[in-house]
């Protein structure tokens, strides 16, 4: 790709990208650079605007805001759900718009978590997000059975996970599988097509946790087969901190009742009977419990219209381009300080950030802060660096990478403790 890697090349290839004007849309940091989006995507002006047009709508309509105004908040959830069904591959009636990552796992579990005779058990991953996994071990709880009815596939090397592992591991004695789609420290993407077709050839069913693939890869969870999946809506959709979150459940589950029912499961012209049997919805609707956080989807509508103008193809044909002109431009200048990229360098197998390895990871990562760069740490080595496509250019890729070459040239990271802040 790169070949003198020089500013003016990064320059050139920042002219070249027909993704170039997306960036005018964010609030990007002062005179710094922001690597950090797989954590906390940046504020962009369209989804200030559409928190500001609900905010005046809570003003002007008050009550009356659930059935009027641009954006009635009653049917909210089901039309950010429409937005999102490009970038999973599903259908409107498959997606919805609710809760956060872990109340919507604790749900999708409790629903499909079905055991029966020898079939007790829930296959995960042993690099999967801790979040996930206090989930899973709590929903085997409420079932009666202990952490030995928790299977996680290993890691031969502590980065990437071995597919034909996962599938030797899905034995008559499981009953539920959840994977991530993106494994979130290594940025290695699972074949989920070919994990779903494998699950299900054993009669399991499977879901994913899709946190650090949506908005950074396409999915086709529909044609995939895939049960279900889940995901958070901060980090590469940037829909800001604590933004609502988001499921999937295929067409073929419609009319299943939901394992932990709610006033907003209820079928849309039956909710305000106030019947205390409950009608859920015929579709992924039926997956909400409570009332829509309306003020935290606010962002989300500005946005999710940036991806759809976008395109999620377009987005990770750059963002693939993004990365390997990083891992070409560490391995040209950073090639003497034992810098050890850990992420996939298969396309097909990475995601949307390169995570690399180094014994004084900690105090680095202070050290770019320092210098204006936001990276981020995780414990007990790990730099994850994410060159976002939307707001990130090539020039910024350079500016991290020699930034970095001038911290570990002049040990600049010496100055600090080598231990992570309270949030990293």
């Amino acid at each position: 790709m790169a070949t003198n890697f020089t500013r003016e090349e990064a320059k050139m290839m920042d002219q070249q990208d027909i993704l170039r004007s997306f960036r005018n849309e964010f609030y990007l940091k002062n005179d710094g650079v922001y690597m950090d989006g797989n954590s906390l995507g940046l504020l962009s002006k369209r989804a200030e605007e559409t928190t500001h047009e609900l905010l005046n709508s809570w003003k002007q309509y008050a009550i009356d805001g659930w059935t009027e105004g641009e954006q009635p908040w009653y049917y909210l959830s089901e039309k950010l759900g429409e937005s999102m069904t490009e970038l999973v591959g599903g259908k409107k009636e498959e997606v919805i718009a609710t809760g956060s990552t872990t109340v919507n796992l604790h749900h999708l579990v409790s629903t499909f978590y079905k055991p029966e005779g020898k079939r007790t058990k829930i296959l995960a991953d042993s690099l999967n997000f801790p979040s996930d996994i206090y989930a899973l071990k709590a929903q085997l709880a409420l079932k009666g059975y202990d952490d030995t009815h928790l299977i996680q596939v290993p890691s031969t090397n502590g980065h990437v996970l071995d597919e034909e592992d996962i599938i030797n591991t899905m034995t008559d004695e499981v009953a539920l599988i959840v994977l991530p789609g993106v494994l979130y420290r290594s940025g290695q993407i699972l074949d989920m097509e070919k994990l779903t077709k494998a699950a299900h050839e054993r009669g399991i069913q499977i879901g994913f946790d899709l946190c650090h693939s949506i908005g950074s890869v396409p999915h086709q969870l529909h044609d995939w087969g895939t049960d279900f999946a889940f995901w958070c809506t901060y980090k590469h959709l940037n829909g800001g901190p604590g933004s609502v979150g988001g499921l999937f459940v295929h067409e073929k589950h419609a009319g299943i009742t939901p394992g932990l029912a709610g006033w907003f499961s209820s079928r849309k012209d039956k909710q305000f009977d106030m019947e205390h049997s409950l009608t859920p919805a015929e579709d992924a609707g039926a997956f909400q419990i409570g009332t829509p956080h309306v003020l935290s989807a606010a962002p989300l509508i500005g946005a999710l219209e940036l991806f759809n103008e976008a395109g999620i193809d377009r987005v990770r044909e750059k963002s693939l381009k993004l990365t390997n002109y990083m891992m070409e431009l560490i391995k040209h200048e950073l090639d003497e300080f034992d810098l050890k990229i850990c992420n996939p360098v298969d396309p097909k197998q990475r995601g949307g950030h390169v995570y690399l390895e180094h014994p004084e990871a900690a105090r680095i990562c202070k050290a770019l802060k320092m210098k204006k760069v936001i990276p981020d740490f995780r414990t007990p080595s790990g730099i994850r660096l994410a060159p976002v496509a939307l707001y990130n250019t090539f020039e910024d890729v350079y500016e991290c990478v020699h930034i970095l070459k001038e911290i570990m040239r002049e040990e600049l990271y010496k100055q600090f403790e080598n231990k992570r802040e309270i949030v990293s």
